[in-house]
């Protein structure tokens, strides 16, 4: 969006205009206590599908390995799942980590992906490994670890393999070595720069490269980063102005008080992992109300609560707008961050699906 299109925006919030508004969903294939891997795989298919059927845009899938409450470990396996299981929404990550994998391995996976479901992938890159060294390196068949001083080249690497016209790469000999993704590509995946500091705002913005700040969480530097990105965003040959969306934790019900419940198991969880406790499955809403916490972790969770989107349909909606205006976007990735009661079956998440139905009907047309 240029300039001028953000202060349309912020006056249209501002002035209570109806203002057109895109949303989607980010998924950590989040496992419960009363789940296997396979349960929940299941139950974010099913949700996939119904953001596929109320008209939301995008479906992003995260990269986390070894967590007991996260089966999102490979987004390229993902996104071939949800794809062939959806008809018309875009998927893709959010993100691939790139220290962990080869480019040219990238490069082939989302450019099948793409070959199989044109128009339709997403490819976000991010320059942390996400996980701890051991893990890096074991993704890594040979060993040896991408340092993020990497990254650039690498993004450089994943644009150019990608293209129809693939890219050659000079080999000490000094000859040329021609190298495709895929043979004969006719349509490309798009490719998202992701971050949590303004360096990937730097390199977004000097490569003409759509971006998105990881604002669920680590939303203190949003308003800068998106700064940086739109101040120094260079025109490419694929984009004209800066492209972002704004990410947010979402909890919303028919009531504010099974909100705040149904978000209760995800905020312990993140507080427990702060504070250095061994992680576990994600627990139901019954197990978490009877939770015993430290002072500090209590704290952790009502910053939180202040800060994630919790709450009934037409409150959450409205903060939305409202966050939407003041970041001067016109799309917004929810996390949707709901756990489930134990009597819900494994297959299922209906605090989920039921978020983004509430949703759909306050915000899409």
């Amino acid at each position: 969006m240029c300039p001028a299109g953000i202060s349309r925006a912020k006056r249209g919030f501002a002035q209570g205009m109806t203002t057109s508004l895109s949303l989607s969903v980010l998924d950590l294939i989040p496992v419960r206590s009363t789940q296997s891997s396979a349960d929940a795989l299941a139950a974010s298919v099913a949700l996939a599908k119904r953001a596929d059927d109320l008209g939301f845009t995008r479906y992003w899938v995260a990269e986390h390995h070894n967590m007991p409450s996260v089966a999102s470990t490979n987004p390229p396996v993902l996104i071939g799942i949800l794809a062939s299981q959806t008809s018309r929404i875009r998927v893709g990550s959010g993100g691939v980590m790139l220290p962990n994998h080869a480019p040219l391995v990238i490069a082939e996976q989302f450019g099948l992906l793409e070959a199989a479901f044109p128009g339709r992938i997403d490819l976000g890159l991010g320059r942390a490994p996400g996980s701890d060294p051991i893990i890096t390196a074991l993704l890594r068949s040979t060993g040896a670890v991408s340092e993020v001083n990497d990254f650039p080249r690498n993004i450089g690497d994943i644009t150019a393999l990608l293209h129809p016209e693939g890219a050659a790469f000079e080999l000490t000999s000094g000859k040329s070595y021609e190298l495709r993704a895929t043979p004969s590509a006719q349509t490309v995946p798009e490719v998202w720069l992701l971050g949590s500091s303004e360096y990937s705002a730097h390199l977004a913005a000097e490569r003409g490269m759509p971006y998105v700040f990881a604002n669920h969480f680590s939303g203190d530097s949003t308003t800068h980063a998106l700064n940086v990105y739109r101040r120094e965003f260079t025109p490419s040959e694929t984009l004209a102005a800066p492209r972002t969306f704004l990410t947010l934790n979402a909890s919303v019900a028919d009531t504010a008080e099974e909100a705040m419940a149904l978000a209760l198991p995800q905020m312990q969880h993140m507080a427990k992992l702060r504070s250095g406790v061994p992680l576990s499955a994600l627990s139901t809403v019954e197990e978490a109300a009877a939770a015993e916490l430290t002072p500090a972790q209590r704290e952790m969770i009502e910053r939180m609560s202040a800060n994630w989107i919790i709450g009934d349909a037409q409150t959450a909606a409205s903060r939305i707008r409202d966050l939407a205006g003041q970041f001067g976007v016109d799309e917004v990735m929810l996390q949707p961050v709901a756990s489930a009661h134990a009597a819900d079956g494994p297959t299922t998440t209906p605090g989920r699906i039921r978020a983004l139905e509430l949703l759909a009907a306050e915000l899409l047309p």
